[in-house]
């Protein structure tokens, strides 16, 4: 397993040289954040990218993520131009040296939280999710760390109405388009595309959403039959749906070779279903991150992995859920984990 770390970019208030003084990261997740959504992304800014993370000794192999135009998603307008300009940054970033490619098929709005900061009992603020809060929320009025924030409320509004008048099966139809369309482009430049779930993994404001559970992750994985075609297994974003088994999912999939790259966390899961991010020890949410690891251990796991969303603690200040502190302590966490079970024989 390769233990990577977000980063942001120049702008990112987590420096790359403080990323390295982590001791088990190896290398960088990132992404090209001037480029409009839906237009190619030019070689030089890729090979920019990669010099900057290559010059403090870490490696840039996994992009988070090329983001899927609405268009795409509804199949309007110009949709077939941003297909072929997604083809295109494939092949782009595979001459630069990225092996997979983190991506995701929301309709309108990525993560969704009810805050941003809330405190919790020990003092540290974190992601939280409270289903009361969210069904206030107006939907066109939204802003979160890492969405398009290009739309206004009037554009907003109408993408929510075209969702809803498309319904999950015309979104399945889409996605099925778009599989079909740039997974030959990613086999032939032998890049790893790994969708990331739907976070949270249910409907939102009456929006579809599909990459949720076992079952529609098997489905989203007969689209194309090809080990190219795979996962970003997030143990959060499924992870605080109880009915999703994560360690079950990891054999699973893990197994099958389909799992790419893998985003650990915790979350904590509430007596209604709202969940709060919690610190990455496993007694601190609702997930058991020792299972979680042993599981990754037992398929022969050698992919990319990453600890994702982190508290706010020590009065550190920056982008929400991409704190440097307690993101390095969830990776020395899940490192000592891999030490343990290699120790006792596991590994």
């Amino acid at each position: 397993m390769k233990m990577t770390f977000r980063w942001y970019g120049t702008d990112d208030p987590v420096s790359l040289e403080y990323i390295k003084q982590i001791p088990n990261i190896t290398g960088i997740v990132s992404a090209v954040y001037d480029i409009p959504v839906g237009e190619v992304w030019p070689i030089e800014k890729i090979e920019k990218l990669k010099a900057e993370v290559n010059l403090v000794g870490l490696e840039l192999e996994v992009i988070e993520s090329v983001p899927v135009h609405e268009d795409i998603k509804l199949k309007r307008n110009d949709y077939q131009r941003y297909i072929d300009n997604y083809k295109q940054t494939i092949r782009n970033l595979a001459k630069c040296g990225i092996k997979c490619i983190c991506y995701n098929f929301m309709p309108v709005f990525d993560w969704t939280r009810s805050s941003v900061d809330h405190q919790l009992n020990d003092g540290s603020k974190a992601l939280v999710y409270y289903k009361n809060e969210v069904a206030q929320l107006d939907p066109t009025k939204l802003s979160l760390p890492g969405w398009d924030t290009s739309y206004s409320v009037m554009e907003v509004s109408e993408l929510i109405t075209a969702y809803k008048e498309l319904g999950e099966e015309g979104l399945w139809e889409n996605l099925k388009y778009f599989i079909k369309e740039i997974l030959p482009v990613a086999v032939e430049c032998d890049v790893n595309m790994a969708i990331h779930p739907d976070d949270p993994p249910w409907s939102i404001f009456e929006i579809p959403r599909i990459i949720t559970n076992e079952k529609n992750l098997d489905r989203f994985l007969s689209l194309y039959d090809d080990s190219h075609h795979g996962l970003t297994l997030c143990s959060g974003s499924l992870g605080c749906a109880s009915f999703n088994d994560i360690p079950l999912l990891i054999r699973k999939y893990g197994k099958m070779r389909r799992i790419h790259f893998a985003h650990i966390r915790n979350v904590k899961i509430l007596d209604d279903g709202s969940f709060e991010e919690s610190a990455h020890y496993s007694r601190c949410g609702s997930l058991d991150m020792v299972e979680i690891m042993r599981a990754y251990i037992e398929v022969g796991f050698e992919g990319y992995i990453r600890p994702d969303h982190g508290r706010m603690i020590w009065g550190e200040t920056g982008k929400p859920g991409y704190g440097l502190y307690d993101r390095g302590l969830g990776a020395m966490y899940l490192g000592g984990i891999i030490d343990a079970l290699k120790d006792d024989g596991d590994l």
